[in-house]
Protein backbone atom coordinates (compact mmCIF):
# COMPACT_ATOMS: atom_id res chain seq x y z
CA UNK A 1 0.00 0.00 0.00
CA UNK A 2 2.93 2.56 0.87
CA UNK A 3 4.79 1.28 -2.58
CA UNK A 4 1.73 2.32 -4.75
CA UNK A 5 1.49 5.66 -2.74
CA UNK A 6 5.02 6.13 -3.59
CA UNK A 7 4.56 5.51 -7.06
CA UNK A 8 1.49 7.50 -7.68
CA UNK A 9 3.52 10.39 -5.93
CA UNK A 10 6.36 9.87 -8.02
CA UNK A 11 3.89 10.18 -11.32
CA UNK A 12 2.69 13.10 -10.63
CA UNK A 13 6.17 14.56 -9.58
CA UNK A 14 7.63 13.50 -13.22
CA UNK A 15 4.37 15.00 -14.94
CA UNK A 16 5.19 18.44 -13.43
CA UNK A 17 8.50 18.43 -14.08
CA UNK A 18 7.51 17.54 -18.01
CA UNK A 19 5.34 21.19 -18.46
CA UNK A 20 6.81 23.88 -19.74
CA UNK A 21 6.05 27.53 -19.17
CA UNK A 22 4.33 29.48 -21.02
CA UNK A 23 6.45 31.84 -23.03
CA UNK A 24 6.44 35.38 -22.02
CA UNK A 25 6.20 38.08 -24.92
CA UNK A 26 7.08 41.49 -23.55
CA UNK A 27 4.63 43.92 -24.96
CA UNK A 28 5.64 47.73 -25.94
CA UNK A 29 3.92 50.13 -24.43
CA UNK A 30 0.95 51.85 -26.60
CA UNK A 31 1.92 55.14 -27.86
CA UNK A 32 0.42 57.74 -26.26
CA UNK A 33 -1.91 60.19 -28.92
CA UNK A 34 -0.82 63.49 -29.54
CA UNK A 35 -2.07 66.13 -27.73
CA UNK A 36 -4.76 68.07 -29.68
CA UNK A 37 -3.51 71.32 -31.03
CA UNK A 38 -4.56 74.45 -29.58
CA UNK A 39 -6.42 76.45 -31.66
CA UNK A 40 -5.49 80.12 -30.84
CA UNK A 41 -8.29 82.43 -29.57
CA UNK A 42 -8.90 85.25 -31.99
CA UNK A 43 -7.79 88.62 -31.12
CA UNK A 44 -10.31 90.23 -29.15
CA UNK A 45 -12.61 92.76 -31.27
CA UNK A 46 -11.33 96.18 -30.76
CA UNK A 47 -14.23 97.95 -29.25
CA UNK A 48 -16.56 101.03 -31.49
CA UNK A 49 -16.11 104.25 -30.28
CA UNK A 50 -19.37 105.92 -29.60
CA UNK A 51 -20.30 109.50 -28.59
CA UNK A 52 -23.33 110.81 -26.02
CA UNK A 53 -25.46 113.40 -27.27
CA UNK A 54 -25.89 116.19 -25.38
CA UNK A 55 -28.86 118.35 -25.28
CA UNK A 56 -28.45 120.93 -28.26
CA UNK A 57 -26.57 118.98 -30.86
CA UNK A 58 -27.38 117.10 -34.34
CA UNK A 59 -25.85 114.84 -35.85
CA UNK A 60 -24.85 117.06 -39.02
CA UNK A 61 -23.11 118.63 -36.22
CA UNK A 62 -21.21 115.41 -34.39
CA UNK A 63 -20.47 114.23 -38.02
CA UNK A 64 -18.29 117.32 -38.43
CA UNK A 65 -16.57 117.02 -35.13
CA UNK A 66 -15.99 113.35 -35.61
CA UNK A 67 -14.89 114.25 -39.50
CA UNK A 68 -17.69 111.87 -40.97
CA UNK A 69 -20.50 111.94 -43.27
CA UNK A 70 -23.66 112.33 -41.46
CA UNK A 71 -25.56 109.67 -43.70
CA UNK A 72 -23.18 107.14 -42.50
CA UNK A 73 -23.37 108.03 -39.06
CA UNK A 74 -27.73 107.23 -39.16
CA UNK A 75 -26.62 104.39 -41.07
CA UNK A 76 -24.66 102.63 -38.41
CA UNK A 77 -27.28 103.86 -35.76
CA UNK A 78 -30.56 102.65 -37.23
CA UNK A 79 -31.89 106.77 -37.52
CA UNK A 80 -34.07 107.12 -40.14
CA UNK A 81 -34.90 110.93 -39.32
CA UNK A 82 -31.29 112.83 -39.23
CA UNK A 83 -33.14 115.48 -37.61
CA UNK A 84 -34.51 113.67 -34.49
CA UNK A 85 -31.58 112.45 -31.85
CA UNK A 86 -32.05 112.73 -28.31
CA UNK A 87 -29.99 113.66 -25.39
CA UNK A 88 -28.21 110.86 -23.70
CA UNK A 89 -28.21 108.88 -27.06
CA UNK A 90 -25.32 106.93 -27.62
CA UNK A 91 -24.11 106.65 -30.97
CA UNK A 92 -22.04 104.59 -32.80
CA UNK A 93 -19.47 106.36 -34.72
CA UNK A 94 -18.35 103.56 -36.59
CA UNK A 95 -20.11 100.59 -38.68
CA UNK A 96 -19.55 97.05 -37.67
CA UNK A 97 -15.94 95.95 -38.62
CA UNK A 98 -15.84 93.89 -42.07
CA UNK A 99 -19.42 96.12 -42.83
CA UNK A 100 -19.40 97.71 -46.06
CA UNK A 101 -19.58 101.69 -46.09
CA UNK A 102 -22.96 102.95 -47.01
CA UNK A 103 -21.71 105.88 -48.75
CA UNK A 104 -19.66 105.74 -52.11
CA UNK A 105 -15.96 107.01 -51.77
CA UNK A 106 -15.68 110.78 -53.13
CA UNK A 107 -14.13 111.45 -56.85
CA UNK A 108 -15.86 108.29 -58.62
CA UNK A 109 -16.56 110.64 -61.39
CA UNK A 110 -15.16 114.06 -61.80
CA UNK A 111 -18.07 116.63 -62.83
CA UNK A 112 -17.31 119.79 -64.87
CA UNK A 113 -17.00 122.98 -63.00
CA UNK A 114 -20.15 125.03 -62.81
CA UNK A 115 -18.04 127.76 -63.11
CA UNK A 116 -14.87 129.58 -63.86
CA UNK A 117 -12.23 128.67 -61.05
CA UNK A 118 -10.32 131.29 -58.80
CA UNK A 119 -6.90 131.58 -59.64
CA UNK A 120 -4.87 130.23 -56.58
CA UNK A 121 -0.72 129.73 -56.14
CA UNK A 122 0.43 126.65 -56.53
CA UNK A 123 2.01 124.65 -53.64
CA UNK A 124 5.05 124.34 -55.02
CA UNK A 125 7.15 124.77 -58.00
CA UNK A 126 6.14 122.36 -60.91
CA UNK A 127 9.70 120.47 -62.14
CA UNK A 128 10.90 120.82 -65.36
CA UNK A 129 10.96 117.69 -68.00
CA UNK A 130 13.11 116.94 -70.35
CA UNK A 131 11.17 115.83 -73.80
CA UNK A 132 13.29 113.94 -75.80
CA UNK A 133 13.18 114.69 -80.02
CA UNK A 134 11.15 112.45 -81.70
CA UNK A 135 11.64 110.70 -84.51
CA UNK A 136 11.06 112.26 -88.07
CA UNK A 137 8.40 110.81 -90.10
CA UNK A 138 8.31 110.82 -93.77
CA UNK A 139 5.04 109.50 -95.53
CA UNK A 140 5.75 106.19 -97.57
CA UNK A 141 7.15 106.94 -101.17
CA UNK A 142 9.93 105.93 -103.70
CA UNK A 143 11.93 109.12 -103.14
CA UNK A 144 11.80 108.34 -99.39
CA UNK A 145 12.73 104.95 -99.75
CA UNK A 146 15.86 106.13 -101.71
CA UNK A 147 17.35 108.21 -98.63
CA UNK A 148 17.27 105.54 -96.62
CA UNK A 149 20.50 104.91 -98.06
CA UNK A 150 21.87 108.80 -97.96
CA UNK A 151 22.77 108.98 -93.78
CA UNK A 152 22.55 113.13 -92.42
CA UNK A 153 25.93 114.89 -91.97
CA UNK A 154 27.03 114.45 -88.57
CA UNK A 155 24.50 111.30 -88.28
CA UNK A 156 25.83 107.52 -87.27
CA UNK A 157 25.38 105.35 -90.30
CA UNK A 158 22.97 103.40 -89.51
CA UNK A 159 20.40 106.66 -88.49
CA UNK A 160 17.96 107.39 -90.86
CA UNK A 161 14.54 108.99 -90.83
CA UNK A 162 11.28 106.81 -89.75
CA UNK A 163 8.84 105.78 -92.92
CA UNK A 164 5.26 105.84 -92.04
CA UNK A 165 2.77 104.75 -94.07
CA UNK A 166 0.68 107.33 -95.10
CA UNK A 167 -2.17 107.32 -92.11
CA UNK A 168 -2.56 110.64 -89.81
CA UNK A 169 -0.03 110.29 -87.12
CA UNK A 170 -1.17 109.11 -83.88
CA UNK A 171 -0.41 111.95 -81.20
CA UNK A 172 1.88 110.68 -78.06
CA UNK A 173 0.55 110.52 -74.35
CA UNK A 174 1.56 113.73 -72.51
CA UNK A 175 4.28 113.33 -70.24
CA UNK A 176 3.80 114.02 -66.47
CA UNK A 177 6.62 115.12 -64.33
CA UNK A 178 7.01 112.66 -61.68
CA UNK A 179 6.25 113.77 -58.11
CA UNK A 180 7.52 112.94 -54.67
CA UNK A 181 5.04 110.90 -51.87
CA UNK A 182 2.70 113.40 -50.38
CA UNK A 183 3.14 114.16 -47.02
CA UNK A 184 -0.59 114.53 -44.98
CA UNK A 185 -0.73 118.24 -45.94
CA UNK A 186 0.54 117.69 -49.56
CA UNK A 187 -1.60 114.47 -49.89
CA UNK A 188 -4.52 117.50 -50.88
CA UNK A 189 -4.27 120.05 -53.19
CA UNK A 190 -5.44 123.11 -51.56
CA UNK A 191 -6.36 126.68 -53.05
CA UNK A 192 -7.79 129.42 -51.27
CA UNK A 193 -11.40 128.87 -51.15
CA UNK A 194 -12.31 133.13 -51.87
CA UNK A 195 -10.50 135.87 -52.89
CA UNK A 196 -10.41 138.31 -49.48
CA UNK A 197 -8.96 138.98 -46.33
CA UNK A 198 -8.44 137.27 -43.49
CA UNK A 199 -10.55 139.09 -40.96
CA UNK A 200 -10.43 136.39 -38.04
CA UNK A 201 -7.92 133.84 -38.08
CA UNK A 202 -8.32 130.35 -36.83
CA UNK A 203 -8.35 129.68 -32.79
CA UNK A 204 -8.99 126.90 -30.77
CA UNK A 205 -12.60 128.56 -30.06
CA UNK A 206 -13.73 129.52 -33.71
CA UNK A 207 -12.31 126.68 -35.18
CA UNK A 208 -11.70 128.15 -38.41
CA UNK A 209 -10.87 131.51 -39.95
CA UNK A 210 -12.92 134.50 -41.26
CA UNK A 211 -12.68 135.38 -44.49
CA UNK A 212 -14.20 139.04 -45.78
CA UNK A 213 -16.11 139.33 -49.41
CA UNK A 214 -18.76 140.71 -50.81
CA UNK A 215 -22.05 139.26 -51.33
CA UNK A 216 -22.71 137.01 -54.15
CA UNK A 217 -18.69 136.43 -54.70
CA UNK A 218 -18.19 132.44 -55.59
CA UNK A 219 -17.15 130.19 -53.08
CA UNK A 220 -15.47 127.25 -54.81
CA UNK A 221 -14.05 123.66 -53.83
CA UNK A 222 -10.72 124.19 -52.03
CA UNK A 223 -9.92 120.83 -53.25
CA UNK A 224 -11.27 117.93 -55.02
CA UNK A 225 -14.46 115.67 -53.19
CA UNK A 226 -17.90 114.90 -52.47
CA UNK A 227 -20.57 117.08 -50.99
CA UNK A 228 -21.44 115.37 -47.65
CA UNK A 229 -23.87 118.35 -46.40
CA UNK A 230 -25.28 121.32 -47.95
CA UNK A 231 -28.10 122.96 -45.88
CA UNK A 232 -28.61 125.07 -43.11
CA UNK A 233 -29.35 122.50 -39.95
CA UNK A 234 -26.29 124.01 -37.92
CA UNK A 235 -26.60 126.68 -35.82
CA UNK A 236 -24.49 129.31 -36.03
CA UNK A 237 -23.03 128.60 -39.61
CA UNK A 238 -26.34 129.61 -41.80
CA UNK A 239 -26.09 127.52 -45.10
CA UNK A 240 -23.46 125.09 -45.06
CA UNK A 241 -21.34 123.09 -47.21
CA UNK A 242 -19.32 120.36 -46.19
CA UNK A 243 -17.02 118.61 -48.32
CA UNK A 244 -15.23 114.95 -47.93
CA UNK A 245 -11.56 114.73 -49.84
CA UNK A 246 -10.83 111.41 -48.36
CA UNK A 247 -10.70 109.25 -45.37
CA UNK A 248 -8.59 111.92 -43.35
CA UNK A 249 -9.99 114.97 -44.53
CA UNK A 250 -12.75 117.11 -45.09
CA UNK A 251 -13.29 120.96 -45.18
CA UNK A 252 -16.15 123.28 -44.43
CA UNK A 253 -17.98 126.69 -45.80
CA UNK A 254 -20.30 128.38 -44.09
CA UNK A 255 -22.54 131.99 -44.16
CA UNK A 256 -23.62 131.47 -47.44
CA UNK A 257 -25.80 133.13 -49.28
CA UNK A 258 -26.92 130.36 -52.20
CA UNK A 259 -25.47 127.12 -52.17
CA UNK A 260 -24.95 125.77 -55.64
CA UNK A 261 -24.46 122.20 -54.79
CA UNK A 262 -26.12 119.31 -53.67
CA UNK A 263 -25.33 116.42 -51.01
CA UNK A 264 -23.71 113.52 -52.72
CA UNK A 265 -22.26 115.77 -55.52
CA UNK A 266 -18.67 115.10 -56.78
CA UNK A 267 -16.55 118.16 -57.23
CA UNK A 268 -13.28 119.70 -58.55
CA UNK A 269 -10.99 121.96 -57.19
CA UNK A 270 -11.99 125.09 -58.23
CA UNK A 271 -15.53 124.74 -58.67
CA UNK A 272 -18.16 127.25 -57.74
CA UNK A 273 -20.49 125.56 -54.58
CA UNK A 274 -21.93 128.62 -53.32
CA UNK A 275 -22.01 132.31 -53.37
CA UNK A 276 -20.93 134.76 -50.43
CA UNK A 277 -23.27 136.03 -47.96
CA UNK A 278 -24.24 136.47 -44.31
CA UNK A 279 -26.32 133.89 -42.89
CA UNK A 280 -26.74 133.06 -39.58
CA UNK A 281 -23.45 135.95 -39.11
CA UNK A 282 -23.08 139.59 -38.23
CA UNK A 283 -21.41 140.66 -41.65
CA UNK A 284 -20.88 139.28 -45.39
CA UNK A 285 -17.88 136.76 -44.86
CA UNK A 286 -16.88 133.02 -45.69
CA UNK A 287 -16.13 130.87 -42.14
CA UNK A 288 -13.46 128.35 -43.69
CA UNK A 289 -12.79 125.03 -41.75
CA UNK A 290 -10.34 122.45 -42.68
CA UNK A 291 -10.66 118.94 -40.02
CA UNK A 292 -7.94 116.09 -40.47
CA UNK A 293 -10.41 113.14 -39.21
CA UNK A 294 -12.40 115.44 -37.27
CA UNK A 295 -9.73 117.64 -35.42
CA UNK A 296 -10.09 121.52 -36.62
CA UNK A 297 -6.73 122.17 -38.44
CA UNK A 298 -5.52 125.81 -38.81
CA UNK A 299 -6.58 126.49 -42.56
CA UNK A 300 -3.35 129.02 -43.04
CA UNK A 301 -1.01 125.82 -42.57
CA UNK A 302 -2.45 124.00 -45.74
CA UNK A 303 -3.70 126.76 -47.94
CA UNK A 304 -0.97 128.17 -50.39
CA UNK A 305 0.78 131.15 -49.35
CA UNK A 306 -1.66 134.26 -50.32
Amino acid sequence: MRTAALVAIAIVVAGCAARRPAPVTERMPLPEPPPAAETPAPPPEKPIPTHTVKRGETLVGIALAYGLDYRELAAWNGITNPNVISPGQVLALAGPAGAPSTIPAPMTMPLVSAGPPIEARPLANTPSVKVEPRAQKMPFSDKALAQLSVPEAGAPADAAPEIQASAPPIAPPAIEPERPPATDVEAIDWIWPVKGKVIAPFTEASKGMDIAGRKGAPVVAAADGRVVYAGAGLRGYGKLVIIKHNNTWLSAYAHNDNILVKEQQDVRKGQRIAEMGSTDADQVKLHFEVRRQGKPVDPAKVLPGM
